[in-house]
């Protein structure tokens, strides 16, 4: 349990500093007009997208990693049930 919290909290910083990382050129604006908020959301709608994409294209090449030997084991189970 330690451990799932440290690892939520380590997550937490992480995603937090992509978050500020790249700043835009909403500075430009004052800081509660309408086009500073579209600015402001609209780096934040950017930012957890790729953010999402990341981890689903780091999920999938884990998967891909960490399952390769066990599919070609199943693979070969096939051949053998099928007579190939």
């Amino acid at each position: 349990m330690k451990k799932k919290l440290i690892f939520f909290i380590i997550f937490l910083l992480g995603f937090n500093n992509v978050l500020n990382s790249a700043e835009s050129d909403c500075n430009n604006f004052k800081k509660f007009s309408l086009n500073y908020m579209k600015c402001k959301s609209n780096l934040i709608k950017n930012k957890t997208i790729t953010a999402g994409e990341n981890f689903m294209k780091d999920t999938k090449d884990y998967q891909k990693k960490e399952w390769s030997e066990e599919k070609t084991k199943a693979d070969d189970v096939k051949k053998k049930v099928l007579g190939q």
